[in-house]
């Protein structure tokens, strides 16, 4: 009995719009050691799930890639990417204010869908 391949190519369950790829991949070219940006998913307490962004210098055993057509390496773990079936990410500016928001996010366990603090201190894009 052969062992189950892992595939870990990510075809349509995360999408990421041209703008958000765009400026995620320029995010990434500016930092050394970087491969890409990986979406992550946290458990909850009273506001339910939450989500963030965060660098990645390199990919896990268990990670899904998307590599959009900017070439931008997005990684989901296998767990997260159950939660995040579905979502589109965007980048958006609205005068001064830019942020990358989540559409669909969390549909069946709720959520919001805006990521305005992925800008902060702690190694969060944005």
């Amino acid at each position: 009995m052969s062992a189950v391949q892992f595939d870990s190519t990510i075809t349509d369950e995360v999408k990421v719009t041209p703008d958000a790829a765009a400026q995620l991949k320029e995010l990434v070219d500016q930092e050394d050691g970087i491969e890409g940006v990986r979406i992550f998913v946290s458990g909850g307490g009273c506001g339910g799930m939450s989500y963030g962004m965060t660098f990645v210098e390199a990919s896990q055993d268990r990670d899904c890639i998307l590599i959009t057509d900017e070439g931008l390496k997005v990684f989901v773990d296998a767990v997260a990417l159950d939660f995040l079936k579905g979502v589109e990410i965007d980048y958006q500016e609205q005068g001064l204010n830019r942020s990358f928001v989540f559409r669909n996010v969390f549909q069946s366990v709720g959520g919001s869908g805006t990521c305005g603090s992925c800008g902060a201190a702690g190694g969060g894009c944005g």
